[in-house]
């Protein structure tokens, strides 16, 4: 009996110790961070690492069984490279910011989940149908919901009011059309005295993204340059093609840079007095406003057929190949992160539109849009705006129509030639999808 009892109380303190051993490992468990690794392209423009490093240590603070870890991957085109690379390789991002257009390219590479998977509450679903519908054309296809807006933005116009003033223009009444824009751009040239041209009425880049800048002729000319499902492009429109002649001309005048112009030096040109007149993303807002020594102004793109501008900029995506965990962890991070609060402040730090007007009813938003309303402009172009050029296998497609632009921007084909062979090579590309 004694010997019974013995070995019963072993047991018992085996089970007990086993208990213990397995509940202090269940614990270590819990403790350990869900780790997620977040693609970001900081080449955007501007100095918001710091930002981003700022929203992940304030989110790991409220929420410590997560390990958001920001890595700054380049430009967006090196970004989605890297980010597909790691895919292939099994290694891929948890999450990443890459551009919205390249929606149908992380569909096709079976690289990311929907977010619809993950949106489960009446809350959830509040916090999904609160984005401007604007930015879910690039966002959402075949009734799911592939990307979370997050660093978005239209193209808007600068213009410098000093020169305005000294060329007898009205400062603050921007060109609202095509031919009030050639008009200011002729009276706001300068050349010095050789005769080379000091002062560019106006410029639009077109290298970087050169069909997005093109964009904003091709809308206020009433084209629509891709249908909805990505398969079908209409580069040789001949409201594509008019747009196009229109942007030439405006070199061949005299009152345009000649040529490529750089997408990266444009918003130091306009610092610089070299361009009266520049079209670039709101995203450049915050830049502008920081190291512009004049008064400035922000406008909407001047109109032609119709007021417009594509949208642009990034989304959030989640990673098929990450753990279940990771992607809950993920979705965790992109609903705090784009919460009203964090949206007011992303677009105050940066320039981008602030994705929700929740985020502009904020106090802190209403405030800086009182006290500068030019970051207002590109939120009250959205009614007007029209999704990015975005298909399958987006970037073979729009190195198409870039290659015209650059072609019929140096002369060395006709607008039509141009939108021609951009359009056969398009179809070639996009025959297996249609």
């Amino acid at each position: 009996m004694k010997r019974k009892t013995f070995l019963q109380l072993t047991t018992l303190k085996t089970i007990a110790a086993c208990a213990l051993l397995t509940g202090a490992a269940g614990q270590l468990l819990a403790q350990t961070p869900v780790e997620v690794q977040f693609f970001y392209p900081v080449a955007v423009g501007g100095p918001i690492a710091k930002t981003i490093d700022g929203f992940a240590a304030d989110f790991m603070k409220a929420n410590p069984q997560i390990k958001v870890t920001p890595i700054y991957a380049g430009s967006y085109q090196e970004s989605i490279v890297k980010a597909l690379t790691a895919h292939k390789s099994g290694t891929p991002p948890v999450t990443s910011v890459l551009l919205s257009t390249d929606m149908f390219t992380l569909i096709d590479e079976d690289a990311v989940v929907p977010f619809d998977n993950f949106v489960k509450t009446a809350q959830d679903q509040t916090w999904l149908k609160g984005f401007y519908p604007a930015f879910m054309q690039n966002s959402q296809t075949g009734g799911k919901t592939w990307g979370i807006p997050f660093q978005r933005s239209t193209v808007v116009m600068y213009w410098n009011k000093d020169l305005f003033k000294a060329a007898g223009l009205d400062p603050n009444k921007a060109p609202a059309n095509w031919a009030e824009l050639k008009n200011a751009a002729t009276k706001l040239t300068q050349k010095d005295a050789s005769g080379k041209v000091s002062t560019w009425g106006v410029q639009i880049p077109s290298s970087g993204f050169p069909y997005w800048l093109f964009q904003t002729l091709s809308t206020t000319n009433g084209a629509v340059l891709a249908n909805e499902a990505g398969t079908t492009v209409r580069f040789d429109d001949p409201k594509v093609v008019e747009a196009l002649q229109y942007w030439v001309d405006l070199g061949k005048s005299g009152i345009h840079p000649p040529g490529v112009v750089e997408w990266g030096t444009t918003p130091k040109d306009f610092f610089e007095r070299k361009a009266a007149i520049i079209f670039t993303t709101t995203g450049n807002l915050t830049n502008i406003k920081a190291n512009a020594k004049f008064d400035f102004g922000v406008g909407m793109i001047p109109a032609n057929a119709r007021r417009g501008s594509p949208t642009g900029g990034g989304n959030f995506y989640i990673f098929k190949k990450s753990t279940p965990a990771q992607q809950q962890a993920a979705f965790e991070f992109i609903r705090w992160v784009t919460q009203p609060e964090r949206a007011a402040q992303w677009s105050i730090d940066t320039g981008y539109v602030a994705v929700s007007q929740a985020a502009y009813d904020t106090p802190v938003l209403k405030q800086y849009g009182l006290s500068f309303p030019a970051a207002l402009v590109a939120r009250d172009q959205l009614p007007v705006a029209v999704a990015e050029l975005s298909t399958h296998d987006n970037q073979r497609v729009t190195k198409a129509l870039n290659n015209g632009l650059q072609a019929a921007l140096t002369g060395s084909k006709t607008p039509a030639q141009a939108m021609k062979d951009a359009q056969a090579e398009a179809d070639r590309i996009l025959r297996a999808y249609k």
